[in-house]
């Protein structure tokens, strides 16, 4: 029965020997990422930076333009309309108000005065939230600690579950991602939330999971191919889960799509980033964590190199000619042994040795002549000598 297969089996695909190119275009996007962090920053939402957000509802079309002008005058600060979800829903943002609740209460009750009479169609409103600067700093403290704690349990599950070499690849993907993931928002000037400070989590796991699928099958490897170079051994690994990743990737990158594509304005922010983490993730999976254990070499489980079989195995992890084989000897072929010795030869021997020890004693025994007759006479006959023998030596 035919199947198809997205990925096909045993693919030998060098995928790290670009990475020196990856890590290249990595740095560079990290470094970017936080020249916009620091210089724009990130577009807090109400959730942080504190304000008043107002969704309305209206029969027909709505009309921003108008609305924006009918509050143009009340001496509110800075506030931003925008669609939310579908041409009847409109979405205004207030910066916070000086003062206490009962201020934000004030401001809330002259946005509806205003649009009430400046504006024709009947207005419903859907939702008012207010949040306080106080409330706000606290929620980027606790997104903050949120992250950081996560990437941290993270590096000591790794550390437990394989060994510190692993963990500290797989940390060093992590802060890749978050750190990617964050200066897209910047860069685009996305809302951040606390959506959005989720969406960051879910990264770091689906990150992680990618992850431990590489390096579980990399540790497989380091056991049943202890001489293998590890720069053609992490290769196979990363080949071996190809179709794994590729299929999770693609699988939930359909599901994220549909919420893009229809899940509205709500949680269109909250897709986007779940998108891109996705595509960071399974990138630095097999380009930045397998990568990475080239240069802190987790061990082969216990096994211990001699100085010339490191050096070849360094040469080859490193794509290099090796420098010093032709000038180490090669090891001398042991000698061949000798046959085993005969029947035969075993008695001749014992014979020799007999006659031997009558020329000590004086009385060598004549020269006897030729055995004659078929082998099994002259077997005979040599016993009854020797029998013979036996007895005289013994009777003196």
């Amino acid at each position: 029965m035919w199947r198809f297969r997205l990925i096909p089996d045993n693919t030998k695909i060098p995928f790290l020997r670009l990475r020196r190119t990856f890590f290249i275009v990595s740095i560079v996007l990290a470094v970017l990422s936080v020249a916009v962090l620091l210089g724009r920053g990130l577009n807090f939402g109400i959730d942080f930076a504190g304000g008043i957000l107002i969704e309305v509802g209206t029969e027909r079309e709505a009309d921003i333009g108008q609305m924006r002008s009918a509050l143009t005058g009340l001496g509110l600060g800075e506030i931003a309309l925008q669609e939310f979800g579908s041409p009847t829903e409109v979405l205004i943002r207030i910066e916070r108000q000086p003062g206490d609740a009962g201020a934000q209460q004030v401001a809330v009750t002259a946005v509806r005065e205003a649009l009430s009479a400046n504006y024709s169609d009947t207005l419903s409103y859907r939702r008012v939230e207010t949040v306080g600067p106080k409330v706000g700093g606290e929620l980027i403290q606790a997104g903050i600690i949120a992250v950081v704690v996560s990437v941290f349990l993270m590096l000591v599950y790794i550390w437990f579950r394989f060994e510190l070499p692993f963990a500290i690849g797989a940390v060093i993907a992590l802060l890749h991602d978050v750190l990617l993931s964050l200066g897209i928002f910047a860069a685009l000037g996305l809302e951040f939330n606390l959506p959005i400070v989720a969406a960051i989590l879910l990264i770091v796991g689906y990150s992680m999971n990618d992850t431990v699928v590489v390096y579980d099958r990399v540790r497989e490897n380091l056991r049943k191919y202890k001489t293998m170079p590890l720069l053609a051994l992490l290769n196979q690994s990363v080949n071996e889960t190809l179709a794994r990743t590729v299929i999770t990737s693609l699988t939930t990158m359909l599901a994220l799509l549909a919420l893009l594509i229809f899940g509205g304005a709500v949680i269109r922010d909250f897709s986007f980033a779940m998108i891109w983490g996705v595509i960071v993730g399974t990138y630095s999976s097999i380009f930045i964590a397998g990568a990475l254990l080239l240069y802190v070499q987790p061990q082969r489980g216990g096994q211990k190199k001699t100085v010339g079989q490191a050096e070849r195995t360094a040469a080859l992890d490193e794509d290099l000619p090796p420098a010093r084989f032709a000038a180490e000897p090669e090891a001398a072929l042991p000698e061949p042994e000798a046959p085993a010795a005969s029947v035969a030869d075993i008695a001749r021997a014992a014979e020799e040795a007999e006659a031997a020890l009558a020329d000590e004693d004086g009385d060598a025994p004549e020269p006897e002549p030729e055995p004659t007759g078929s082998r099994r006479q002259r077997r005979a006959s040599s016993a009854r000598d020797r029998k013979r023998r036996r007895r005289k030596r013994g009777k003196r």
